[in-house]
C-alpha cells in the first residue's frame, strides 16, 4: 500500500456508511459529508464523485467580494470558532466531502484541497479494520 491513499469506509450507530480519506501516512484528510449514506453502494457513489471532482475550483467565501462559482466546487470558509475550512460540493450542488478540522490559516485550508486532490483519484476503497 506504498504511497496510496485510501477511501475507509464504516457504519456509524445510527447505521449510515460514512468514509474518510486517508494519506498513506494514514492522516485523515477529508471525511465524508452531511448524515451518511444508506447503502455501501451509494457510499462508492459518493467516493467516485469525489475522485471525479478533485480538481473542482475553488470559490472563496472569505472574500469581501465573493464570486459565485458554478458546481462542481470547494468552499472555502470561515467557520464560527474562525478557523478556515473547506467542503466539496458535487455538480448537483451535493455535499460530497468535508475537512476534518478546521485550518488557522487560508493557506493551510488550501494545501488541504490540493493534498485531497493528490490522494483521492488514486486511493482504494477498504472497509475499516474491526
Amino acid at each position: 500500500m506504498a504511497n496510496k491513499g485510501q477511501f475507509v469506509y464504516y457504519k456509524t450507530a445510527s447505521g449510515y456508511i460514512n468514509y474518510r480519506l486517508k494519506a498513506s501516512n494514514k492522516e485523515t484528510i477529508a471525511v465524508s459529508g452531511g448524515t451518511g449514506y444508506s447503502s455501501l453502494s451509494a457510499c462508492k457513489k459518493g467516493i467516485e464523485s469525489v475522485k471525479k471532482n478533485v480538481n473542482a475550483r475553488i470559490e472563496d467565501q472569505t472574500l469581501q467580494k465573493k464570486e459565485t462559482l458554478p458546481c462542481p466546487k470547494f468552499e472555502l470558509y470561515l467557520d464560527k470558532a474562525g478557523k478556515y475550512r473547506y467542503r466539496l460540493l458535487a455538480s448537483n450542488g451535493e455535499l460530497i466531502c468535508v475537512c476534518e478540522e478546521g485550518y488557522a490559516s487560508k493557506d493551510g485550508c488550501k494545501r488541504g484541497i490540493q493534498s485531497l486532490a493528490k490522494w483521492a483519484p488514486e486511493a482504494e476503497i477498504v472497509p475499516e479494520e474491526q
